[in-house]
């Protein structure tokens, strides 16, 4: 294998495990220390956005404000930035609050099937077997996560389904509605703005300063993991790997995130996962590799924050 495929897939599971790991610092900060969701997804949007930009300025050596000379480049990346990069955030963080980062996590992997279901009424085409093959296992792996296999009862709260199931439509809207915007200017600068700009409207729903919960050491550590290696080094890492080894690959070997997130969520905060868990949990993570297999064009990438 040549060293920069090599590269390619050590950086595109380094960022599936530093994602997967910041769930479940997630999880624990808001569920053991009290700290606000909404806090943390303004200071983690504000912080990776003003760096990404940097990166963008310094290192790119790019013009960070072209995209915003543009009336309808500027109309479709504040949307973006709302609709996409902010939802996605908060309904997953949500969803771990009130269940768990490996439940949370593996109902995110639902967007996919979301996009292709989508994309199949936008196209007016009948999906091919793969395809629907891909929707039923999302569909039963979702049922056996939320009811293991009792329609008359919640494994979850109906709260933690709701949340669960809103991050995957936000991630298909996230991955799809940038397109055109990406066709046109680097990731950095797209991703950057999004973040910055979700993280400003979102000051005004919980302020940056405005901190709640116990701090001691553990605390520092685990938001500065959550914001750092959770969401900078992460994205740079996958948005690597995408350039080196493409879209496709890149997107299959992130779909370690779930694992990684549900094993350290059992074995740390001993988070019950059933035998009914892995398997629903295996069907929902099984539809990104169905689903990369249905056709050889790559992809919209995802972006993980």
């Amino acid at each position: 294998m040549q060293a920069g495929i090599l590269k390619g897939f050590f950086l595109a599971v380094a960022a599936a495990l530093l994602w997967g790991v910041s769930g479940t610092f997630g999880q624990f900060l808001f569920q053991q220390r009290g700290i606000n969701i909404e806090w943390m997804i303004t200071v983690r949007m504000l912080i990776s956005g003003i760096c990404l930009l940097l990166f963008a300025k310094f290192g790119e050596k790019l013009d960070l404000f072209e995209i915003w000379k543009h009336r309808k480049d500027a109309i479709q990346l504040f949307i973006f930035s709302i609709t996409g990069m902010l939802a996605v955030q908060y309904t997953y963080f949500a969803a771990i609050k009130h269940s768990n980062a490996a439940t949370a996590t593996v109902l995110q992997y639902a967007g996919p099937v979301i996009i292709a279901v989508y994309l199949a009424f936008k196209n007016k085409k009948v999906p091919i077997l793969i395809e629907f093959l891909a929707i039923i296992l999302a569909v039963l792996g979702t049922f056996l996560l939320v009811t293991h296999g009792k329609i008359d009862t919640l494994s979850i709260s109906a709260t933690a389904l709701f949340f669960g199931i809103a991050s995957a439509v936000a991630l298909a809207i996230y991955t799809l509605q940038p397109v055109k915007l990406l066709s046109r200017y680097k990731s950095s600068i797209v991703i950057g703005w999004g973040m910055l700009c979700g993280g400003i409207v979102f000051s005004f729903v919980k302020a940056p300063w405005n901190i709640e919960g116990t701090w001691d050491f553990q605390t520092y550590w685990y938001t500065g993991f959550i914001v750092i290696f959770g969401t900078l080094v992460a994205f740079y890492a996958y948005l690597t790997a995408v350039q080196m080894i493409g879209g496709q690959k890149t997107s299959l070997l992130a779909s370690m995130e779930p694992l990684s997130a549900t094993i350290l969520a059992v074995l740390w905060l001993n988070v019950s996962f059933t035998t009914i868990d892995w398997i629903g949990s295996a069907f929902i993570v099984s539809t990104v590799f169905l689903l990369s297999t249905a056709s050889k064009k790559p992809k919209s990438q995802k972006i993980e924050i």
